[in-house]
């Protein structure tokens, strides 16, 4: 065979694949690849039917279009595997950015230039190749007419056979996908429409400050969200193994101490990442589920937790041990102190995004608000960030006198890279993400033992599930929420909650949309108690 027919089949193969291929890594099977594609046949045809002069523009053109939807597909396999999701191409753009950063803070800034290289390297690659392999085929196609004619004839009525019998070896799913992100578009720039309008309607934003939480007077109301903390890691075996002893080791100290615990779940807006989006769902009680509606968000007046908790004289801060530059949500959100990394006072081993470990964490809150005797009662939002992926370091928790200004946890790092799990396997993956979480929940029974009092009610919760490559592809959005005090009225407030006891909710306990839990919190806690109605 000459070199021009292999590199004729060659291009033949590349675009037969290009067309059928999946846009998820489960689909890609090879029986994925044993079918017929009908914008195979509809591109011979319309090479056959073009004049002359106008088959090569528009074979560039098919194979620029083919290249972006490869792309897009590329795309959708990483978005599936980390937020279990398909990218969104209105929307998702802020994504990468955000993407990139991590990827700096957890390599370095040289794998971050790397990565960007190597994207926009892959970009340029598929889209060359891909329209110099449909060039070349439109070409063989003309100049090969009788044969094309032939093919085409034999194998178009093979296809609807198949089609209208349901046998798998016929495929549209290149067209099919192309309608989808033409519809995605429009409804993606519907959504955002929507969501504005909708934010205009708060029946909350209104109610006066005397009125609000009346029930928690006198409270310091803690919410601290563990950073990946799913329901996978209660219920999935090898995750479970190592979480849910610590949960139950938890809650058995919390009891001799005085604090009981009930718990449920809540149905995140996002898997994988994008925690800010879980937290601007949990505190505003609206759906945020995109980059987009979180600024829409920040423009707008709606009251938060946060907020609320300020509006009704409660001192509001924040404590975000990965937040590095400015953070323009305070304002909207209602924080009045916040504890970025810089104010913390870290001087422990730097190991990226993820450097603070939590009891640090605890600990600078502890000493900077809660322990502080002149001070109004107090609202917290703690980011407990430990859990975050590569989970550099997963010290033990130590005796709260050691912490000091975290340069003791110098001792437990080991000298490898930040991201060093990677090489090491899925299993070494999934158990190290376990750890990670069981410190965390470890760290935070171990403050209530150690600070907490007749007067502390701490929420404690997931802001997402972890990515599908740990939890698999089917794992939902559910994170799981409990709330710890000494004092039984809180409890009673929220009995009809229908939440379990301890710090595990177990398979059947309720489950509501993490949006909802702001209107359940405040009108629960405020002067009328009633559930509200959904």
């Amino acid at each position: 065979m000459s070199l021009r027919r292999v590199i004729t089949v060659l291009a033949a193969l590349l675009v037969l694949a290009l067309l059928v291929a999946p846009n998820t890594v489960d689909d890609l099977t090879p029986a994925a690849f044993l079918r017929l594609p009908l914008e195979a046949l509809a591109g011979v045809a319309v090479v056959l039917l073009l004049p002359a002069r106008t088959r090569r523009p528009a074979a560039v053109a098919g194979g620029v279009v083919l290249g972006l939807l490869t792309v897009l597909k590329l795309l959708d396999m990483g978005f599936t595997a980390v937020l279990a999701r398909p990218f969104d191409p209105v929307l998702d753009w802020a994504l990468l950015d955000d993407g990139l950063g991590f990827l700096g803070a957890s390599t370095g800034p040289a794998g971050e230039v790397v990565a960007v290289v190597a994207a926009l390297a892959l970009t340029a690659g598929v889209l060359a190749l891909v329209t110099a392999a449909v060039v070349r085929l439109a070409r063989v196609t003309a100049g090969r007419r009788q044969p094309a004619l032939r093919a085409v004839a034999v194998l178009a009525p093979v296809w609807l056979v198949c089609a209208a019998l349901g046998v798998p070896v016929a495929s549209a799913v290149t067209a099919v996908g192309a309608g989808e992100r033409a519809l995605q578009v429009r409804t993606s720039l519907l959504d955002q429409e929507t969501f504005t309008a909708a934010l205009a309607t708060d029946p909350f934003r209104a109610v006066p400050g005397e009125e609000l939480l009346t029930a928690l007077r006198g409270k310091d109301v803690v919410f601290a969200f563990v950073e990946s903390y799913g329901r996978s890691t209660i219920e999935r075996p090898d995750l479970a193994g190592i979480v849910v002893p610590a949960l139950d080791t938890g809650a058995a100290q919390l009891a001799s101490a005085g604090f009981a615990a009930r718990s449920g779940f809540l149905t995140a807006p996002v898997a994988g990442g994008s925690s800010w989006l879980a937290h601007a769902t949990m505190l505003s009680g609206t759906r945020v589920a995109n980059q987009a509606r979180h600024d829409a968000l920040m423009a707008s007046d709606r009251l938060t937790l946060i907020s609320a908790f300020a509006k009704a004289d409660w001192r509001t801060v924040a404590v975000m041990p990965g937040t590095t530059g400015e953070w323009p949500e305070a304002r909207f959100y209602g924080h009045q102190q916040v504890y970025d990394f810089p104010a913390l006072g870290y001087r422990g081993p730097d190991l990226g995004w993820a450097s603070v470990p939590d009891q640090y964490t605890m600990s600078a809150f502890e000493q900077m608000e809660h322990a502080r005797a002149d001070r109004k009662p107090l609202l917290a939002e703690i980011a407990l960030a430990s859990s975050h992926a590569p989970w550099p370091i997963i010290p033990p928790v130590i005796g709260w006198d050691r912490v000091g200004d975290g340069s003791i946890f110098q001792t437990y790092t080991t000298g490898e890279p930040r991201d060093a799990v990677w090489a090491k396997g899925s299993d070494v993956v999934s158990s190290t993400y376990a750890r990670s979480i069981a410190y965390s929940l470890e760290t935070l029974t171990s403050w209530v033992q150690a600070s907490g009092d007749d007067d502390l009610v701490l929420v404690v919760l997931g802001d997402h599930q972890a990515a599908p490559f740990i939890t698999g592809p089917h794992a939902g959005r559910d994170v799981p929420i409990s709330i710890i005090t000494r004092d039984p009225a809180v409890l009673d407030r929220i009995s009809g909650w229908g939440w379990e006891d301890g710090l595990r909710p177990g398979p059947d306990a309720p489950g509501w949309p993490m949006e909802d839990f702001r209107d359940r919190f405040l009108t629960t806690f405020g002067p009328d108690p009633a559930p509200v109605e959904h």
